[in-house]
């Protein structure tokens, strides 16, 4: 099932800048154009910029409200916000800052692009703000009114690239005119007792240990990349066949291993241990909504495929914040793998289902300034023959 697309509108204004501020925004179904959630509020005594970053804040939200695995494509007539957000212009002021930070963390970053657009074509988000405005002078708060049958604009598709640039160069190297990119080489971990049979081996179970050929398999990984190079900082989950795995490699490339929490594999709840065949004898029903909704849980788990996507798209961000420009080891699982090149490949929730992570294969992801990203290798084994 292809994943929703939502395009939100938001705007932001202040009487006197600073002075009394209302924000206004929208989300528009993103095939049909039509307006189908509106967010304002009056929020006080505020600068412009404040306001039109509490207005994507609240777009934001409303669309993950909707839909928290649809992608969005957030239009906004703020050319201040929109460079930020995208990467481009640096966040100096102290009051701009927190409020990227909490625009940022409410969808992960491979699901969300901006683009600047006139400010006749943001007239529903500026009318919002205004009636927000307007609501606090008279001394209340903004209230929303019945959607109209049909707000509809003219969804215009992105431009193509020129079909050179559309197909990535082999290898790990950045095409020269989009700047360094920060690399994350991805290490799924080597085998356990538990690989072989296929059986759930979540952040529930028994954590177990790398057996004798899942440590070869990392002996192995860490000699390839050995060989190949650039690799400048290790970050690992801290289960422990991710632990013993980093570990290996990073003492062959004489590097430290930083551990993240946000790598660990998904809680499985009951099904640890357990054979898919298993599962499907014991829980066909949960099993079931499992493979048809990422926000359905295992049986007896607490954590769905949209509360990880959640957390991995986090912890990419902090280690992008970290290693600006870098190529950086991430030794993790096969389901916080497949998410990171999920979304990065912009594809849909079910796609998880579709790709095949081997121990101790690696994949390969760059990620841009302006947001974009590039799988460059996926469930690369040769190091394994």
């Amino acid at each position: 099932m292809a994943g929703r697309r939502f395009i939100v509108e938001a705007d932001g204004g202040s009487r006197g800048n600073p002075g009394p501020a209302g924000y206004g925004a929208v989300v528009r179904d993103g095939d049909t154009g039509q307006i189908i959630a509106e967010a304002a509020e009056f929020i006080g005594h505020a600068t412009n910029n404040v306001a039109e970053y509490k207005g994507l804040i609240a777009g934001l939200k409303a669309a993950r409200e909707i839909d928290p695995d649809a992608s969005v494509d957030v239009r906004m007539d703020s050319k201040l916000v929109v460079e930020q957000m995208s990467g481009r212009w640096k966040i100096k002021h102290p009051d701009m800052q927190p409020l990227a930070a909490e625009a940022r963390g409410v969808l992960p970053r491979g699901q969300v692009k901006y683009t600047w657009i006139p400010r006749e074509r943001n007239k529903d988000a500026d009318r919002l703000a205004n009636e927000a405005m307007d609501a606090g002078k008279a001394g209340r708060q903004w209230e929303p009114k019945p959607l109209k049958a049909a707000s509809p604009v003219v969804v215009e598709p992105a431009a193509e690239p020129p079909l050179e640039k559309a197909v990535p160069k082999a290898g790990w190297a950045a095409a020269a005119d989009l700047g360094t990119p920060t690399t994350f080489v991805l290490l799924r971990h080597g085998e356990t007792h538990l690989t072989p049979e296929k059986r759930f081996s979540g952040s529930g179970g028994s954590d177990p240990e790398l057996s004798e050929k899942g440590r070869w398999q990392a002996e192995r990984a860490a000699e390839a990349l050995a060989a190949r190079g650039s690799v400048q900082a290790v970050v690992s989950s801290p289960m422990r066949r991710t632990r013993e795995t980093a570990e290996i490699v990073a003492a062959r490339l004489g590097l430290e291993v930083r551990y993240e929490e946000g790598l660990r594999e998904v809680d499985f709840g009951a099904w640890e241990g357990l054979t898919f065949a298993e599962v499907q004898q014991h829980y066909p029903d949960d099993l079931n909504a499992w493979l048809g909704s990422p926000r359905a849980k295992p049986t007896g788990s607490g954590e769905s495929f949209t509360t990880l996507t959640h957390r991995a798209g986090v912890a990419r961000d902090k280690i992008l914040a970290r290693h600006p420009g870098k190529t950086v080891l991430v030794v993790s699982h096969v389901s916080p793998i497949k998410t990171l090149v999920r979304l990065a490949l912009g594809a849909p929730p079910d796609s998880l289902y579709r790709m095949e992570l081997s121990a101790a294969s690696l994949c390969a992801v760059q990620y841009y300034a302006d947001g974009n990203a590039s799988v460059r290798l996926l469930n690369d084994t040769g190091h394994l023959r």
